[in-house]
């Protein structure tokens, strides 16, 4: 019987089934317990429909967040399309959530979904954006949305160009580095800062490029991290020797919108996510967002949670047919899912003796 009730369990603990159009990592004991975190992907080039999931994982698993991963959903099919721009099921969840990380890119909503969007962060809730998210909303000149100002690009002096400028700090402006060919080093501004801990100038290392961004960053901006320039996609290459090393751009500050604490880097692709010390400024960013900076350690867990292989950003690379529970279903949880098969066989057959003992009866 004990076994019975364990199978039970694993089979309650399981976030997602394979037709659930979004995951759901439960949260637990840790510094994050009692706090939810949304990750709202949906971009075409950097692979945020990988990078979040994983993500996700380290919160909850190493942290005890619980955290509701969000995609860009074909709705004729239940699949992951980056490429489908206007629709992201289940982003209500953003009402009860504490922070929200967001990678999106050019993403024209409809008004119920962006709804939910706009009212958390209006109401000045923490917000973290990553790489594409300085261009996350995009509706053209013609567009009837009601939230069109939160567009890159729209002109309008009451919220000039959009989310990416008023609430993250800058939007999109250009490639800084060369795509493609020209990687980033981190170099630690500053220091002393509690999202800084435990990283040293060098650690970070990505294959995405610096973004340009306008110096000086508005408002109460803060840098964090400069990205220097590489002359190729190790981390072993020398820093390009240019001006546009010098000065460096931020690839990482932190600021307020509304009083909620603010974090953006344009770093953040599935293949950045490889790299250790990136891993541990996201989650220092998370915890300093959500005021839990005393929390914060050098030696905090960001290791990988099961396997993890992202696919090189660029356009049409995204694997095809993928539904959000195959992004579940990493080694962490096989043996639960070989739980649930052993359970649903046990039942089954106890189901059958039961049945065939009745009518013996």
């Amino acid at each position: 019987m004990s076994r019975f009730f364990s199978l039970l369990l694993c089979l309650i603990a399981i976030p997602a089934t394979a037709d659930d159009q979004w995951l759901e990592y439960p949260g637990g004991k840790g510094i994050g317990a009692d706090k939810h975190i949304v990750l709202v992907s949906g971009d075409e080039e950097y692979r945020s429909e990988e990078a979040l999931p994983q993500l996700a994982k380290i919160l909850s698993q190493h942290h005890g967040f619980k955290c509701t991963v969000l995609f860009a959903i074909d709705p004729e099919t239940g699949v992951i399309n980056p490429e489908q721009s206007s629709n992201i099921p289940g982003i209500e969840s953003l009402d009860s959530a504490d922070l929200m990380i967001i990678a999106t890119r050019f993403r024209s909503l409809p008004d119920d979904q962006m709804k939910h969007v706009v009212d958390y962060v209006e109401a000045g809730k923490p917000v973290i954006g990553l790489r594409t998210a300085t261009h996350a909303f995009n509706f053209g000149k013609d567009s009837n949305s009601s939230y069109k100002h939160y567009s890159w690009n729209y002109k309008g002096d009451d919220f000039n160009q959009g989310f990416g400028r008023q609430v993250l700090g800058e939007t999109w402006i250009s490639h800084h580095g060369k795509h493609k060919s020209e990687s980033t080093r981190g170099i630690i501004e500053d220091k002393s800062h509690p999202i800084a801990m435990g990283i040293k100038d060098g650690d970070i290392w990505c294959p995405s490029d610096v973004y340009g961004v306008r110096l000086p960053l508005p408002g109460d901006s803060h840098t964090i991290v400069l990205g220097q320039i590489l002359s190729g996609m190790t981390p072993e290459d020398a820093a390009v020797k240019d001006k546009r090393n010098d000065p460096m751009m931020p690839i990482a500050w932190t600021r307020t919108y509304k009083g909620g604490r603010i974090f953006t880097t344009t770093m953040g692709a599935a293949t950045d996510i490889e790299n250790a010390p990136l891993r541990r400024l996201i989650v220092n960013a998370t915890l300093w967002c959500l005021s839990l900076e005393d929390k914060i350690t050098p030696d905090l867990s960001v290791s990988i949670v099961g396997d993890y292989k992202p696919t090189v950003f660029g356009f049409g690379t995204y694997v095809k047919g993928k539904k959000p529970a195959d992004y579940r279903r990493t080694s962490e949880f096989a043996s639960i899912d070989r739980a649930v098969s052993a359970f649903m066989d046990h039942a089954w057959q106890a189901r059958i003796s039961f049945n065939v003992g009745w009518r013996d009866r």
